[in-house]
């Protein structure tokens, strides 16, 4: 059973206290947006049609152009630490840089990410960066849907769905920014908007770059000078020879919206972002070298066209295509490639597809939408390769072997296609009570086919207080990524070195059950309180296990040391988010917005064949987030936000029996924006962002089936950066 412990209760009532329950009606006209407007705010993610938050079946959070401002949510990454429920672990994995929980779900591929209801996440599943590269410097308002969304998105929609919702062409209005900050951080972004006769066009990019913090400086334990060795023991680089610290990041992206009249929409979307391969793991097995990183480029064009076919049904056809490429000169020199200068790795999905969309009203009361789409995908998965891959070339016309051997190199080639149908029922049967009923079924040619229901109601017992049941279900396609992941080294004597990864083609998706209930209580026109519960269910978890006999995937060699990524258990997930917002007029021209969460959760693994449940990784159990923008007119702003995260865990010395939990201690952050506005010509504005305020040094969760990646990875410390936007 689950329990919530005296502490979860005390900082919940401590959240509440902090917002008072009354405050003058005649408040906020100096605010950008009252609560009135915030909460009337049409949203579209949870049921693909304009509706307010308050008449959707699921429990969404909208976040506004003026809010990302303010708080200076300057990429999706920044957002994602600041919401409700979510376990944000800056800096702690080579591949994807950021790893984050919401709500329990682990992983950067079990969120769907969409722009304009549009995918630009991985094209085949896989996990991404999610970091500077997702820019919001075009986003009019982001929109951010709990619990799963299969029903209406399909796969990989299971912990929920972020929406990047932007103007149309020719109305965003037009801006540049540039920006400059401690540790040679350089970062700048612009926004065109125009319209051409009956034509709107709207273009973007953002360029980011920063050296980050030398960490061996600031936390000189974690970042000895080591000597490295390999897996035998013979020394590579002696201590005394090591090199320093490196941390570097840089970051691209590029927007374009074209809105032809009314009906057809262009646009195109390309994000990149760069960092060392050696993020995360500990100084004696990797070199922190700049030559070693991992450059992911992922990219997607879409058309979309929208008919009246009656005065009662409409119609929408949507094409896209998407590209993901990991760089071939990415590598990495570590321990698992014997330090040697190979290592270089490469990957690439695409994925086109086609979607027919009609929505129905044929009354005020209901509304029928359904969709059929196709998709056609591609994807390539290399182990680590003794050179770069040959983009000119198709995968069996690579001719490699495997370092220090004379042994065939072994790359994968994923083709298949994917069909699916959708159909959902909205009824308002009387003002205060509608439903919402809907089903998907997806078909996959690799492993067959998954179904999914959703079931929600919203029930308004009194005026500002809404609540609603949700249910659903949601599946994640094994990507490419773990059905084909194979990696491993042969020393100079063309020995295994370690453990070999080897493909799993017959992986099976998870599938996840959520329940959840939503209170959304407003007993002031000024104050607004959102709770969240939710019960989680997940099987065939795909895990890393060790496989029980030695396998042969690679012609002429049988390996006996292997691992793979399997099916292995179940996961359980209880908790509770609490979201109150509290606006009010402080006296003379100055007001405030406050904003924070109180998060619990709590859950477990259990292997196949009813095995011992095992303590949840990387998730911390109580977490609290606050903050207030302080406003006076409409030419400052003060941000101050505080978190404080409590203890995480990292893993077990022996998980299977629980044994000696590892966590990272608690901590709280705090961090200072201010906003000095209508400078110069009133169209200039300052920005002065103080990230960790008190110079704090914590460590971030992180854990792996390796020994040699750190358990609790050092942070930033206070770093600042002074930004000029300017509006034309």
């Amino acid at each position: 059973m689950f329990r919530i412990d005296r502490r979860a209760i005390a900082a919940a009532l401590t959240l509440l206290a902090l917002a008072p329950l009354q405050a003058a009606d005649d408040v906020l006209p100096l605010l950008p947006l009252s609560l009135d407007e915030l909460i009337a705010t049409p949203v579209t993610t949870a049921s693909r049609r304009a509706e307010a938050r308050t008449q959707t079946p699921a429990h969404i959070i909208v976040i506004t152009r003026e809010q990302m401002r303010d708080r200076r949510y300057k990429n999706l990454a920044d957002l994602l630490e600041d919401l409700p429920g979510v376990d944000f672990q800056r800096g702690t994995r080579s591949t994807q840089f950021n790893h984050f929980v919401f709500q329990g779900n682990a992983g950067n591929n079990k969120l769907l990410i969409l722009l304009d209801g549009v995918r630009i996440d991985h094209p085949a599943g896989g996990k991404i960066p999610v970091a500077d590269n997702f820019s919001l410097h075009f986003a009019r308002q982001v929109e951010i849907l709990y619990g799963p969304a299969a029903a209406l998105y399909g796969a990989d929609a299971v912990a929920g769905v972020i929406n990047i919702i932007t103007d149309k062409g020719g109305e965003a209005g037009s801006k540049f920014a540039v920006g400059a900050g401690s540790f040679g951080s350089l970062d700048g972004d612009f926004l065109v908007s125009g319209k051409f006769g009956g034509v709107g066009i709207t273009a973007g990019a953002h360029d980011q770059r920063s050296d980050r913090a030398p960490l061996d400086d600031y936390y000189p334990r974690d970042f000895a000078k080591v000597a490295a060795r390999t897996f035998g023991g013979s020394i590579v680089v002696p201590a005394d020879q090591r090199e320093d610290y490196k941390g570097g990041i840089s970051s691209q992206s590029q927007y374009l919206r074209v809105d032809v009249g009314e009906r057809l929409t262009l646009g195109f979307y390309r994000n990149r972002f760069r960092s060392l391969s050696s993020t995360g793991d500990r100084p004696a097995s990797v070199l922190y070298l700049d030559s070693a990183y991992w450059d992911t480029t992922l990219e997607t064009w879409q058309a979309r066209y929208r008919a009246d076919l009656s005065p009662t049904l409409s119609s929408e056809t949507l094409v896209d295509h998407s590209r993901y490429q990991l760089d071939p000169k990415s590598r990495y020199i570590n321990i698992f490639t014997d330090f040697e200068n190979h290592g270089y790795d490469y990957a690439y999905g695409r994925r086109a597809g086609i979607e027919q969309n009609l929505s129905w009203r044929p009354n005020d009361a209901h509304t029928l939408q359904a969709g059929l789409g196709y998709r056609d995908y591609r994807a390539i998965e290399t182990p680590d390769l003794p050179q770069p891959y040959d983009t000119g070339k198709s995968p069996a016309n690579q001719g490699m072997n495997y370092p220090n051997t004379s042994l065939p190199l072994q790359i994968f080639e994923a083709r298949y296609r994917s069909w699916s149908g959708y159909l959902q029922w909205q009824a308002q049967w009387r003002p205060d009570f509608s439903t919402v009923a809907g089903l998907r079924h997806d078909w996959y040619s690799t492993y067959g086919g998954s179904t999914n229901p959703r079931l929600g109601l919203v029930w308004q017992p009194r005026a500002g207080n809404f609540l609603k049941l949700l249910y659903g279900e949601a599946f994640r396609a094994p990507s490419p990524e773990e059905s084909y992941s194979a990696f491993g080294s042969f020393d100079g004597g063309g020995n295994p070195i370690g453990t070999f990864r080897a493909p799993n083609p017959d992986l099976r998706p998870e599938k996840s059950k959520t329940l959840s209930l939503t209170w959304d209580w407003r007993p002031t026109r000024t104050f607004n309180l959102i709770a969240n519960a939710y019960q989680t269910a997940v099987e065939n978890v795909i895990i890393t296990r060790a496989n029980a006999t030695p396998i042969q995937y690679i012609p002429g060699a049988t390996l006996t040391a292997t691992d793979s990524k399997q099916n292995g258990g179940s996961d359980r997930y209880r908790g509770i988010d609490l979201i109150p917002q509290w606006q009010s007029h402080l006296g003379g021209a100055w007001t405030a917005d406050f904003w924070g969460s109180y998060s619990y959760v709590e859950g477990y693994f259990r292997e196949v064949n009813d095995g011992p449940r095992l303590e949840q990784i990387n998730i911390a159990r109580h977490k609290l987030k606050l903050g207030v923008t302080l406003r006076y007119q409409d030419w400052l702003t003060l941000t101050p936000r505080l978190q404080w995260i409590g203890e995480t865990t990292t893993g077990a010395i022996n998980r299977a029996a629980n044994d000696r939990v590892k966590k990272t201690d608690a901590y709280a952050l705090a961090s200072l924006h201010v906003g000095l506005h209508k400078l110069a010509d009133e169209r200039l504005s300052l920005y002065v962002d103080i990230y960790n305020l008190f110079d704090k040094r914590y460590h971030a969760a992180h854990t792996s089936s390796s020994g040699v990646v750190m358990q609790a990875v050092p942070q930033q410390p206070r770093t600042l950066m002074g930004t000029l936007e300017y509006r034309f």
